[in-house]
């Protein structure tokens, strides 16, 4: 948080913000209004789980509700071996080019090193995502327009 001069920030205002991360899952708001800006954060714990949003299923929730804990073990795993494509920003995936358009990949497609696999949006700008190497789809863990944090798992390729 910066101060100019000697002025008093409004108290509430960063509350109401820090609320707001909590509720949004950012880790950072930034607000600049004049010369004068308040940046709220949150630091993020590196040995914090992965957190990995499970798809919709029509299936009681009894039944779905182990499917996320495995999801997560395999997003983990993936991610230790070094067969998973992370994340290399903060923004929103998309997994095809427009919307209504055919996906960049489907489980099973073969991959090649540099093909984009998706988009990530971040700033009002689309970033194609490359694979990080060649090999064959075996997941995909996000959800298309599902917002991904730095280093996030978003497929696994064997």
């Amino acid at each position: 948080m910066m101060r100019n001069d000697n002025k008093k920030f409004d108290t509430a205002l960063i509350r109401d913000l820090a609320v707001l991360l909590d509720e949004t899952n950012l880790s950072e708001i930034e607000l600049e209004q004049g010369d004068t800006r308040i940046r709220v954060a949150r630091q993020i714990s590196i040995n914090a789980p992965v957190s990995v949003a499970a798809p919709a299923v029509a299936a009681a929730p009894v039944a779905a509700a182990p499917a996320a804990p495995q999801e997560e073990t395999v997003a983990e795993s993936s991610a230790k071996s070094g067969s998973s494509v992370t994340s290399p920003m903060v923004g929103t995936a998309y997994l095809s080019p427009e919307p209504g358009a055919a996906s960049f990949i489907q489980v099973g497609d073969k991959v090649a090193e540099g093909q984009t696999i998706l988009i990530i949006e971040a700033m009002k700008t689309m970033n194609n995502i490359p694979s990080t190497k060649t090999g064959t789809v075996k997941q995909i863990l996000v959800d298309d327009a599902q917002p991904v944090e730095f280093g996030e798992p978003l497929i696994v390729v064997e």
